[in-house]
């Protein structure tokens, strides 16, 4: 792109870089504060991070002005600011895990700034290639039978040191499918409820002053419901069992506006939970950690039958002596947790060392990008789009959720991985493909909704060419209802005039 072409950038992509220089500064900032604090000078590495840094903000900015033109300006220095504080943070435990040889940790912060790039390339290759989300509609069917086989091949392989089974390995590389699912997930229903969203909202019989849904369009969230259920015992992984589950009962609300639809989603959940909590081991033993976390400390013979882990009550303790404003970012002591300190305990690491401020600020940036995401899908036009960007933002706020809810002992632990801050390069690749189609439906959104010439200005050169080209998405929406309209018919003229018109024109015939 010549000068001239980002000097005639909309406004939004200004916004743009400057909140990426924004979150930009406070990566470095928190790089460079955390190797003063704990060893007193600044890191070895500084130049190279802050380089890395500045490229992955500004690769993609340039590709977003130049491929999503009209995009939020507010989704990718979300993304990249929550990358930054995750490689802060990863670099904070490294620090202490090199400093204690006894915790047997091996390094993850480089690891993570690989994945972190290589997410941003994906991110930039997707927006390049994926010009119309659309595009993605057509082919329902075979996303979601993809996403049953990644659903199903960790079942084929060994679980973790807790018993959940969510990788699949091929030779030194791991791969958490669950990770890809959710989005394929996403678009399958956003497809699948475009086309069927009628039948599904048909009425059904009143029980009890609730409108439930007819026996055989029950069908799909029955089906939903075993497969979660599948999911859970065979592979153990209650975290991908939730966020399946409820991503389908959202979207499925938001195609149908029937508040029954949730009522039975949460009933079959709540079913679906108490079933499996009482007779699968390692959901038990998850289950009696959130109950009785401090019993863990008792006598081995004391304790409640199923307890063996003692993370829930370090995460506590964590929390609590962080505070409101806590210890310092590398002041406190997260690697108590162990090998939880740099997965989805990273949290208790942001409670410990920014406190509850920090906690706070890291979940509004969540919650912030969630609804930029809600935003893009209700200014949508076409109902795919809609359906696909909620589906998106809802799958990013029920995996926060239920790392958040774990983590803090709200809900039981599910050992999913925070999105963005904590390590995993398959939760890392997943989530920046999910912010490249965010940006391209809010693209697209806008796009509708301003002047086609809008972004270069009303008097400028490229602006009066733009008004003459039609919107290739003119073509995909709903017809106007004024369009089907008769035309309104021309009056009648009446008088002297109109018989002087009358007579001339029969003399002329």
């Amino acid at each position: 792109m010549t000068f001239a072409a980002l000097a005639q950038a909309p406004n939004r992509r200004r916004t743009e870089a400057w909140l990426l220089a924004f979150a930009v500064l406070i990566t470095v900032f928190g790089y460079t504060y955390t190797g003063l604090s704990m060893n007193g000078r600044l890191p070895a590495g500084l130049p190279g991070f802050a380089a890395a840094v500045f490229f992955m903000a500004l690769v993609p900015h340039l590709i977003v002005r130049r491929f999503a033109p009209r995009a939020d300006p507010l989704m990718l220095p979300l993304a990249t600011l929550l990358s930054g504080i995750g490689l802060v943070l990863l670099n904070r435990l490294d620090i202490t895990y090199a400093a204690k040889p006894s915790l047997h940790m091996t390094p993850a912060a480089g690891g993570q700034l690989v994945w972190t790039v290589i997410g941003v390339a994906v991110c930039t290759g997707a927006l390049m290639l994926l010009r119309d989300h659309r595009f993605l509609q057509r082919y329902i069917y075979l996303t979601m039978a993809v996403a049953l086989v990644l659903l199903m091949a960790p079942a084929f392989f060994p679980g973790d040191t807790y018993g959940a089974k969510r990788w699949i390995f091929i030779g030194p590389l791991s791969l958490q499918p669950g990770e890809f699912v959710k989005i394929m997930i996403a678009v399958f229903f956003a497809g699948y409820l475009t086309l069927n969203r009628d039948a599904l909202a048909l009425s059904g019989r009143r029980v009890m002053g609730v409108q439930l849904p007819p026996g055989r369009q029950l069908g799909p969230i029955f089906t939903i419901w075993v497969i979660s259920l599948l999911v859970l015992v065979f592979e153990r992984d209650l975290g991908t069992s939730l966020i399946f589950f409820g991503l389908f009962v959202i979207t499925l609300y938001m195609a149908t506006e029937r508040t029954s639809w949730v009522l039975c989603g949460l009933a079959m959940a709540v079913a679906g939970a108490a079933v499996v909590g009482t007779t699968e081991p390692h959901v038990k033993g998850r289950v009696m950690a959130w109950l009785h976390p401090m019993d863990i400390f008792l006598p081995e013979k004391q304790r409640p039958p199923g307890l063996q882990s003692d993370q829930a009550a370090q995460a506590l303790f964590s929390f609590g002596s962080g505070g409101i404003s806590g210890a310092g970012l590398g002041q406190g002591h997260p690697e108590l947790i162990g090998f939880a300190g740099n997965s989805d305990f990273i949290l208790t690491t942001v409670g410990e060392e920014l406190g509850l401020a920090g906690v706070m600020a890291v979940l509004l940036l969540y919650v912030l990008l969630a609804q930029r995401g809600l935003r893009a899908g209700l200014t949508a036009r076409d109902p795919f789009g809609k359906l696909l960007a909620v589906g998106l933002a809802s799958a990013l706020l029920l995996q926060v959720f239920v790392v958040a809810g774990g983590v803090t002992g709200l809900i039981p632990l599910t050992g999913k991985a925070l999105p963005f801050l904590a390590k995993g390069g398959s939760s890392l690749v997943a989530n920046w493909v999910m912010v490249a189609l965010l940006i391209r439906i809010s693209d697209s959104a806008q796009r509708r909704r301003e002047p086609v010439g809008q972004p270069d200005g009303p008097g400028g050169r490229r602006g009066r060419r733009a008004r003459t080209v039609p919107d290739p998405d003119e073509t995909q929406v709903t017809p106007r209802v004024v369009a089907a309209l008769p035309a309104p018919a021309a009056p009648q003229a009446s008088g002297p005039a109109a018989s002087h018109g009358r007579r001339a024109r029969r003399a002329r015939g």
